[in-house]
């Protein structure tokens, strides 16, 4: 007699053993997380410029502030998420994927990271003898619009690329992390890679930084015209991550919600649709047709119903191990796991 082998079902999608994906850290734990990663994004995102010269800088700006973005989400979203943006912070709480209570303290904690990041780079800029004015300095990564772009660009036309920029960026981040799919472990590279192209054509109009954070990290350090501007790197970017949350929101969830119900039916095992007990029954039902007629023969002629119903008998009984046949398949399935786990196949 085979052993049955017991069926073992695969995680839920998106999960991976070891993953953590149960374990809920506390709001202490995901701000640190989410203060240091701004920390790291914007002494990246700031320094590579800053400290950099555009003619022989081995890696582009842009480049690099993507790659901090992977590279800090790889370190501290199992923590936090690795939001590091108040856009995408917002954008989740529009989605409805954070409360709001934490999504303040996460915007909190991401500019607080912020400034001493920029507080760190300013201190060095005070150090180096051949800088001056280090707000001057600071004035050249600093977001703006106007005569403070570097080509003029009105503010009409950088409030279109924030919105635009933002709901772009918060629709990636959604859209990797989303609960239905299978490829999350690509989040922090596709994140990090739309904020280096996004960041690229940010830079070339004005320093839109799509991140209310850094814009303010910068600013606080520049010229006083900077704080003038501000304003409108905290309203456009927080518009298009709201935009971005309600489209997620109205559009992705339900089809998450209908796919989970679906792969919760298929997890409670598969539709019984009785044609095995339709079997079974035209098989009862032949055998006791077979009886009563031996029945009836036995009535009318004594001696030749006995033979009579012998024969029937021996002709109803190749047809008993009909269920028994179909039984038969699954040990052959079981013997096939079994040489499985065995190590037998590969």
């Amino acid at each position: 007699m085979t052993t049955p082998v017991p069926v073992h079902r695969d995680p839920a999608p998106g999960l991976t053993a070891g993953s953590g994906a149960e374990i809920r850290y506390g709001l202490v734990s995901r701000l640190s997380a989410e203060a240091f990663g701004s920390l790291f994004i914007v002494v990246a995102g700031l320094g590579v410029p800053l400290f950099s010269i555009p003619q022989s800088s081995p890696l582009p700006a842009a480049l690099a502030a993507g790659l901090a973005v992977t590279a800090a989400m790889l370190a501290f979203g199992y923590v936090s998420g690795g939001h590091f943006n108040p856009a995408v912070t917002v954008g989740h709480a529009v989605a409805g994927r954070i409360r709001l209570g934490d999504a303040a303290a996460y915007i909190g904690a991401q500019l607080v990271g912020g400034l001493l990041g920029a507080l760190a780079l300013f201190g060095i800029l005070r150090t180096l003898p051949g800088i001056q004015d280090s707000r001057t300095a600071f004035d050249t990564v600093t977001a703006g619009f106007g005569e403070h772009s570097i080509i003029q660009a009105p503010l009409a036309g950088v409030l279109l690329l924030e919105v635009l920029g933002a709901a772009i960026l918060v629709a990636v981040f959604l859209g990797t992390t989303a609960r239905n799919n299978v490829n999350k472990t690509a989040a922090a590279v596709a994140v990090g890679l739309a904020c280096a192209v996004l960041l690229q054509l940010g830079l070339s109009v004005g320093n839109a930084p799509f991140n209310p954070a850094r814009a303010t990290a910068s600013a606080v350090f520049s010229s006083s015209w900077s704080l003038e501007q501000l304003w409108l790197f905290w309203v456009a970017p927080l518009a298009g991550a709201a935009i971005a949350g309600l489209v997620f929101r109205g559009f992705a969830e339900p089809v998450a919600a209908v796919t989970a119900s679906a792969a919760g039916s298929a997890a409670d095992g598969p539709v019984y649709d009785g044609s095995e007990a339709d079997d079974v029954e035209d098989f009862d039902d032949e055998e006791v047709n077979g009886d009563e007629d031996a029945d009836v023969d036995a009535d009318v002629d004594g001696d030749v119903a006995d033979e009579s119903a012998a024969v029937p008998a021996k002709a109803a009984a190749p047809a008993k191990p009909a269920p028994a046949h179909t039984a038969a398949d699954k040990p052959d399935s079981r013997d096939e796991a079994q040489e499985f786990f065995d190590g037998k196949r590969g």
